[in-house]
């Protein structure tokens, strides 16, 4: 199954005008509900954006201050991440660069795996989603509106329906949402 899970802002956004995103800060119950599914994961695809903000917890020793911290560095880096980019050359930790098309990187992930595999960032996910291979989609949705910024979704050509099939709200009253299209 592919899927695609980002914390969003209440008006959509999973980044700021600035592309920040502090408001999206994990509370500990919701950093160890992510722990889970980062692990459960067999590959991650992703854009260059997103390796980038993602690369600190392969490399950098201070993501490993606590052990929620640790545990989590430990889970990404044995994740196998193929990295979608136009600009870089080369890629760091257990990473590589995409060298097919989207949909033949998601049929080898997925075919190199019995888990599930996950595309982040907006951009990769909106071709996934418009190349009709998106499963699921998981939104961690933060009570907060930025008014604009980059987009968790990106415009469709057809309304897609979409099954709740999970929610869950964390202490910081961040609402997790996992739909299945259907």
């Amino acid at each position: 199954m592919l899927i695609y899970s980002m914390s969003v802002t209440l008006d959509g956004y999973i980044t700021d005008r600035a592309g920040g995103f502090g408001w999206s800060a994990p509370t500990e119950d919701q950093f160890r509900f992510s722990l889970a599914q980062v692990g459960e994961l067999g590959a991650y695809l992703c854009g260059r954006r997103l390796y980038e903000t993602m690369l600190p917890w392969e490399t950098d020793p201070l993501m490993r201050r606590t052990a929620l911290g640790d545990a989590f560095a430990d889970v990404w880096a044995a994740l196998p991440k193929v990295v979608f980019s136009r600009t870089l050359d080369r890629v760091e930790g257990h990473a590589a660069l995409a060298s097919r098309p989207l949909a033949e990187e998601v049929a080898a992930a997925l075919g190199a795996t019995d888990r599930d595999v996950s595309v982040g960032g907006a951009d990769l996910a909106g071709q996934a989603l418009a190349l009709g291979l998106l499963d699921e989609v998981r939104a961690f949705r933060d009570p907060v509106v930025v008014g604009g910024g980059t987009r968790f979704l990106p415009p469709v050509a057809e309304p897609l329906d979409l099954d709740l099939v999970e929610t869950r709200t964390f202490g910081s009253r961040v609402v997790y949402e996992r739909h299945r299209l259907v």
